[in-house]
């Protein structure tokens, strides 16, 4: 990666010299600008025309620049005069360079002229779906164009970043959601790239062409598919309607064969599957919402997430319904929008799963590694730690002691005052080690009655006296308790960590054969493992 970035760079200091302050890119062309002329068959499939009339007292003589938008499969032809050009919104090359959310002609009417400039389309998809045609002087038409452009290759752009988040995602966790959350994302971009034109620009990577409708249609159907069962899910659906997966899952069915039938379906068939499509995703939006609320009664208020997803596509087909001026101008660009909202919550629905998940594993990992009596580590979260501590004294070069201790005649404690007795004295000596010790995790459960006390960076000279005193606070301690008669004492074993010790093994051996002799010395007393030889 660091030579194919540097690669430009070297080329580059090849052709800069130290005397110029600019820099020349490119070279002079021979190639004329694309004009597509408009054939005979082109012609013959434009059925809609208008005329763009002139002033009352004719073209003023200065450019004028018209561009059409919004027109979602099929060729458009704008003539005046002898001028006459074709374009496609499914391939930029065919359409004038200064226009590229739309297609476009500048042209110079002599002052006084008054022919009409002549726009025609071919039938649209839908009937609500017609075309907006602009016209003005060059500048603000092309800076309209420009902007339309920018909106709608920004939400492209959001979706492929969501996508490649929700892969990132994916290899980290491998979590199902994340993968499907992907395939959706691409599937959105796909959708929103027919439908906007940029699957044509600046050339065509997608082989849609003339079959631009039945493309949409496609597209449109698993578009509407996932984005319901996403909805649904958002929504709370699953925890509202039981086995509701079910109908789900048949109804994707539907919506993968209406797909695969739709290369073989009549023009007036399309037309009316893309109407039923529409309905059929309104509908699925109006139920989500009505779910949506029903979890909120219920107290799941994550259905806030799709209810906020859902709201702008309702708002967008109530537009529609209302035949809205301001949709008709900006379908493509409010459309675009609205599934760009609703994929970015159900990523922010989806991330917060995955956060609640990251909380419910580490709860499992702390009750895994905490004794659920004294909430000390246990044995397994305290052998860890003192391997820890293992690899950092072999680097820092510090000393590491070990107190290991073992509650006095604990059988005996159980016997006369009974276990809950028991677990007051387990609990109460922890407290009492806790407070000794500067980090709560260097003070761990082994089992039992038995306690590790971890002293990182402490010799064993160091660590006798701070033993000691430990040992004698447990004491005091259980007076507290007001048990009659109750005496609670401990024996500890201390050891240091030898340069050969290889592993923690050899260390915990010494401390626990310490331990063992301070129990057969009398009990209640720190003994160190330096007195006490190892026992066979």
């Amino acid at each position: 990666m660091l030579l194919v970035l540097l690669w430009p760079m070297v080329g580059m200091a090849q052709v800069l010299q130290v005397d110029r302050d600019y820099l020349l890119l490119g070279e002079a062309t021979d190639q004329q600008a694309p004009v597509r002329a408009c054939t005979p068959e082109i012609l013959a499939r434009l059925t809609h025309v208008i005329q763009v009339q002139p002033p009352a007292d004719g073209w003023p003589g200065a450019p004028q620049a018209l561009d059409i938008f919004n027109v979602f499969a099929g060729e458009v032809m704008i003539s005046h005069g002898e001028r006459q050009v074709c374009g496609h919104m499914q391939d930029a090359r065919t359409r004038d360079s200064r226009f590229r959310a739309g297609i476009g002609m500048v042209m110079v009417p002599k002052a006084g002229n008054v022919d009409p400039i002549l726009v025609a389309w071919e039938p649209p998809l839908k009937s609500r779906w017609i075309p907006t045609v602009r016209l003005g002087a060059p500048s603000p038409v092309q800076q309209s164009d420009t902007a339309r452009l920018l909106v709608r290759t920004a939400c492209i752009a959001i979706a492929l970043a969501l996508a490649l988040s929700a892969l990132m995602g994916y290899v980290t966790t491998r979590g199902r959601d994340f993968l499907t959350y992907t395939v959706v994302c691409a599937l959105l971009v796909v959708w929103q790239s027919i439908l906007s034109g940029l699957s044509g620009y600046p050339e065509p990577w997608l082989p849609v062409g003339r079959a631009a409708p039945v493309w949409m249609v496609a597209v449109s159907a698993l578009s509407y598919g996932v984005m319901s069962w996403m909805l649904w899910r958002l929504c709370g659906g699953r925890r509202v309607v039981r086995n509701s997966r079910r109908w789900m899952l048949w109804m994707a069915g539907v919506l993968v064969l209406v797909a695969l039938m739709t290369p073989f379906m009549a023009w007036h068939t399309l037309a009316m599957t893309a109407v039923a499509l529409d309905a059929m995703f309104a509908l699925a939006c109006v139920i989500a919402l009505g779910v949506s609320f029903l979890s909120l009664r219920r107290g799941h208020y994550h259905a806030v997430d799709g209810m906020v997803a859902v709201v702008p596509l309702l708002l967008l087909m109530l537009a529609d319904v209302s035949g809205n001026p301001l949709l008709v101008e900006y379908r493509v660009e409010a459309v675009q929008l609205a599934v760009t909202w609703f994929l970015m919550m159900s990523a922010y629905s989806l991330n917060r799963s995955l956060g609640h998940m990251r909380q419910q594993r580490d709860e499992m990992r702390q009750l895994a590694d905490t004794d659920t009596l004294t909430g000390l580590p246990n044995r397994r979260a305290g052998l860890r730690q003192l391997e820890r501590y293992l690899l950092e004294t072999r680097l820092n070069g510090q000393p590491l002691s070990i107190g290991f201790l073992d509650i006095d005649l604990f059988k005996q404690i159980n016997d006369r005052y009974g276990h809950d007795v028991g677990d007051q004295v387990l609990v109460s000596v922890a407290r009492t080690l806790e407070s000794g010790v500067r980090n709560r995790s260097d003070v761990i459960r082994m089992g039992g009655e038995e306690f590790l006390i971890l002293l990182p960076g402490s010799g064993a000279d160091v660590a006798l006296p701070r033993l000691e005193q430990l040992r004698e606070r447990v004491s005091q301690q259980a007076s507290e308790l007001a048990h009659d008669g109750l005496v609670v004492t401990s024996s500890i074993g201390l050891a240091e960590l030898h340069p050969d010790d290889n592993d923690v093994a050899a260390l915990l051996r010494r401390a626990d054969n310490a331990m063992y002799r301070a129990k057969r010395s009398g009990r209640n007393r720190v003994v160190d493992a330096r007195d006490a030889p190892l026992a066979d």
